[in-house]
């Protein structure tokens, strides 16, 4: 992670479930669902983009200077190896290391305004029984973190209300063992929301991944999607409403980039990617879907490198609303018990809308998905974060700050927003001075 800081690249790995010690079944809540699957891959339209749509970053015009897109306006120094989340343009969630063995972590609160940083949980709920805080995400509404005991394989799901940086009580929305990956996070709304997964060689293998939420100061969960399989990565906060990449409802293996709206639980978007392709990062923001890969395919036309894609300019808007009603209705949805789904048929009109635009390519290795900060795109790759002008084909590149090392600045923020805010771990000494150890956390705004 930032900074090389081993306890918490352990802890991140062990969060998307890349380390050994990983999570199992849902003990409360879920729901089961109805298991019809459909076998007519021929109905499923995929996103089809030639190379020739595709405009590449190197193809437009770098500025000179960074301030004539974004300024800074605000920055705050956190302890080295603070990881930092940012999903509106009021707070952004911390979790901060600590230098003692229990807690290993706390939960802070950036204020985006006053760049103060309020530590809001000090000890996980479960510090007695040997939980640990593991992952945090946070809106002016709520939070909503996890909780680990890695030496018997158990995670929880909390979540509390917010007022300023005054925490509610604290509910527990979901709890697991080793059968089941510890569950990513997200915000959005009024809402928590939670990603179960199943371990690949877990009792649990064969079940469903599920998209599940609750609303804030209250336990109440519901599934608000399921995917039939493992969905391709985590759920990214997007404001009011979320991205996701479950799998499209075939018996092949497509995936499906959906938008869904925070408070209904509706998918207001959604657009099907080439057979086995699958994002490692997906997002939704001012022309739609954004999605990274950090591999390179040999098929798929335009959209098959490495790197971050979304178009240039927003498709044209499909209503999805009474074709999903329709077709969960005819397929067996909640109505009988069911968990909702996107039938292949309602997500092949937003496929082809997005099959009909021209794309943008942000060419380096992804870390995160890009938001917007204003009318410009900020991404994330290789070793700096850009600020894109899509309409005017021009971006600059934010300064680097001394000290960060390799990693340089991570991009905190996925919304569409009139904030952004980036970090970096800093780890220098100065000739003649004293060393600089500290998480450097940066708010932008665009530029006037």
């Amino acid at each position: 992670m930032p900074g090389g800081h081993e306890v918490l690249l352990t802890r991140r790995h062990f969060l998307y479930g890349a380390a050994g010690v990983a999570a199992l079944a849902a003990v409360g809540g879920g729901a089961a669902w109805a298991a019809g699957r459909s076998s007519d891959d021929d109905a499923l339209k995929t996103l089809k983009v030639p190379e020739s749509a595709v405009t590449a970053q190197t193809a437009l015009e770098e500025m000179e200077n960074y301030e004539d897109a974004v300024t800074l306006a605000g920055s705050a120094k956190l302890p080295f190896g603070t990881l930092v989340w940012c999903s509106d343009d009021a707070v952004a969630a911390c979790l901060l290391p600590t230098e003692t063995a229990k807690p290993l972590a706390e939960v802070g609160l950036l204020d985006l305004s006053s760049a103060e940083c309020t530590t809001i949980i000090e000890h996980a709920v479960g510090e007695a029984e040997g939980f640990e805080i593991y992952d945090v995400r946070a809106n002016a509404a709520g939070v909503v973190w996890t909780e680990a005991d890695i030496l018997d394989n158990l995670w929880r799901v909390y979540a509390a209300s917010l007022s300023g940086t005054t925490l509610g009580e604290p509910q527990l929305l979901d709890e697991g063992d080793v059968n089941w990956e510890m569950p990513t996070l997200a915000v959005a709304d009024g809402y928590a929301f939670w990603q179960r997964l199943p371990q690949l060689d877990g009792n649990a293998r064969v079940e469903d991944s599920r998209l599940l939420r609750a609303a804030f100061g209250t336990a109440d969960s519901q599934v608000v999607y399921a995917s039939q399989g493992r969905m391709a990565c985590a759920p990214t906060s997007c404001g009011d409403s979320l991205a996701l990449a479950p799998r499209a409802r075939t018996s092949g293996t497509y995936y499906q980039l959906t938008h869904l709206d925070a408070a209904t639980g509706e998918v207001t978007d959604a657009c099907v990617l080439p057979s086995s392709m699958k994002p490692m990062e997906c997002g939704w923001g001012k022309t739609g879907f954004s999605f990274a890969f950090d591999g390179i395919y040999n098929y798929g036309e335009g959209i098959a490198n490495l790197g971050t894609y979304l178009p240039m300019e927003a498709p044209a808007a499909v209503s999805l609303t009474a074709a999903n009603t329709e077709e969960m209705a005819s397929e067996g949805g909640e109505a009988d018990g069911g968990a909702p789904y996107l039938p292949v048929t309602c997500a092949n009109p937003g496929t082809e809308t997005y099959s009909a635009v021209p794309w943008f390519h942000f060419a380096a290795n992804p870390l995160s998905a890009p938001c917007w900060c204003g009318d410009w795109l900020m991404v994330r790759g290789g070793s700096f974060v850009v600020a894109v002008d899509l309409a005017g084909r021009r971006y600059a590149q934010l300064p680097l700050e001394e000290g960060s090392g390799d990693y340089n600045d991570f991009l905190a923020s996925t919304h569409a927003g009139t904030r952004a805010v980036t970090y970096c771990n800093v780890d220098y000494t100065p000739i003649g001075g004293e060393q600089q150890k500290h998480c450097l956390v940066r708010i932008w705004e665009p530029a006037a």
